[in-house]
């Protein structure tokens, strides 16, 4: 039998397509629904399927920027034949999404061992969500907003892509709460740092879902759940993607650090009282 159902494919297909691009986690978020549902959070072929399905919400991002990044391929292809081509800023952000990936890939394949096995426990995502949105709410205060997409440099790229580490590391701070509050402080508004949040989640997230493709089928996942859980995070992810744009522009992240306090407290207390399993 498969590990995870076509019906239950569906509810995390939804959980993942919501949360994904958030600033509220989509692991932890992952996880606690696996836990609520039965599934063990830590079984090989369920982090598999977590990945897998992220595959899901990052084919949502390429849709909605479609032309963003067909700007980006395109030169980045003319630049390595031309080396005009080589000082237009499309050019050069199209390597420094490459460069500032390769540290989270490295730490991805160093650390597997403890991501999969203790990092995977619900303390971790409940601590994490707190200790998290209370990095967000920081970086909310003090960053200045003055800066756009066009004035990001390769420093800031590094140190985004950087980030993400920390929600490898601790599922619950969340990928895009890292990467967002780490734009912030280097003076992005917060338009530009959503879309750079965005860009650089697109190769480490696709690399992690084809890499643990193999442990999801291979080890209890079937084939139909995983279409399933993929198909709905995509469509759900798109109009998450939609919205988060929209409300960025005109909001700040408090409801997002707000929300985060009361599910990491929530959890503790369901973790606490045995109503969950960690």
């Amino acid at each position: 039998m498969s590990a995870i159902s076509v019906g239950q494919a569906v509810v995390l297909g939804v959980v993942e397509g919501v949360t994904e691009f958030l600033p509220v986690s989509s692991t932890g978020h992952l996880k606690i629904a696996e836990g609520l549902m039965d599934i063990p959070v830590d079984d090989k072929s369920v982090v598999g399927f977590s990945a897998v399905i992220q595959v899901g919400a990052i084919a949502a991002v390429l849709v909605y920027f479609f032309k963003d990044i067909k700007r980006i391929v395109s030169a980045w292809f003319r630049g390595l034949g031309n080396r005009e081509e080589r000082y237009h800023h499309d050019y050069k952000f199209a390597w420094w999404v490459i460069a500032a990936t390769i540290p989270i890939v490295l730490v991805g394949l160093a650390a597997k061992p403890l991501i999969d096995g203790p990092l995977a426990s619900l303390w971790v995502v409940a601590g994490s969500l707190i200790v998290g949105s209370g990095v967000m709410w920081c970086a909310d205060q003090m960053g200045r907003h003055k800066r756009g997409e066009d004035d990001t440099s390769f420093k800031d790229a590094m140190w985004v892509g950087c980030s993400q580490i920390l929600a490898l590391l601790f599922p619950g701070f969340s990928r895009s709460g890292a990467t967002m509050s780490t734009a912030l402080v280097l003076d992005l508004d917060r338009v530009a740092a959503t879309r750079l949040s965005f860009f650089l989640g697109i190769p480490a997230l696709t690399g992690a879902g084809i890499y643990e493709l193999k442990d999801a089928l291979g080890a209890g996942v079937g084939a139909a759940p995983l279409a399933v859980g993929t198909i709905v995070s995509f469509v759900v992810a798109y109009a998450s993607i939609a919205w988060l744009l929209k409300f960025v522009a005109k909001h700040s992240f408090n409801a997002f650090v707000i929300y985060r306090i009361v599910i990491g407290a929530g959890l503790l207390g369901l973790l606490a009282t045995g109503a969950l399993n960690a």
